[in-house]
């Protein structure tokens, strides 16, 4: 069974994070703030996408904190663009997207272009450290209600027949327990929050998750969720 942590959470060092946004009192802000915690170290700074990915191929960090709106820079045209790259050249590398906007299409392509994790500036400073190792952990994170938008934008996508061009073999099929576990990851809903709603162990939880991804052949929770509004494994409304 895959082991969905990053290199640090299974080597017990601390969690190596780029901060990554082109306001540099943003980056000493989020440095001054992971600083004082004991298990993360922040190897690296970049002011733009095309500086995050240089940065990126030379540190190899666990995850990449990314602003979603950068100037375009060096032929990378802002934070998106920029985590699709990163995950090109740094796949184990997780990514979270911190930004100020609250837009549902944001959400989807930083998704689609492999983020992990979808944080508004907003966000008190003891969470961005906790949300940095929930995602290290194996986590998607994203807060309930960017989740629903989530959702609709997916749902929107499945009326219009989109992104189903070339439709692919039948869905794997998931057990009933599956089923429950991956609705619940699509109202954002974190393991801990899981396995108090199914009345199982957060262990048990983290096992239907691994389960789910090997199955459906994906790499975080957030693409089974739009894999299974896309096959239409999911009701919605």
């Amino acid at each position: 069974m895959a082991d969905t942590r990053t290199g640090a959470a299974q080597r017990g060092e601390p969690i190596r994070v780029l901060l990554v946004d082109d306001h540099a009192l943003m980056r000493l802000s989020l440095r001054t703030v992971l600083e004082t915690e004991p298990d993360i170290e922040v190897v690296g700074e970049a002011g733009d996408g095309n500086e995050a990915l240089a940065k990126a191929a030379e540190l190899l960090p666990d995850l990449v904190l990314l602003d979603v709106k950068m100037p375009a820079r060096g032929g990378i045209g802002g934070g998106i663009e920029a985590a699709a790259a990163i995950k090109d050249i740094a796949p184990s590398a997780r990514v979270v997207m911190l930004t100020m906007s609250e837009d549902e299409e944001d959400l989807y392509e930083a998704i689609k272009a492999g983020a992990s994790g979808y944080l508004l500036k907003d966000v008190l400073p003891h969470e961005i450290a906790d949300s940095i190792r929930s995602v290290v952990g194996g986590q998607s994170l994203i807060s309930p209600p960017m989740a629903a938008k989530l959702l609709t934008e997916f749902a929107t996508m499945v009326r219009h027949g989109e992104d189903r061009k070339n439709p692919g073999p039948p869905a794997p099929r998931l057990t009933d327990r599956e089923l429950e576990v991956l609705k619940l990851i699509a109202t954002g809903a974190n393991n801990s929050k899981i396995a108090k709603t199914l009345f199982i162990s957060e262990n048990t939880v983290k096992n239907h998750v691994r389960n789910i991804l090997e199955k459906l052949q994906l790499h975080s929770r957030m693409e089974a969720v739009m894999y299974a509004v896309r096959e239409k494994i999911l009701d919605l409304p």
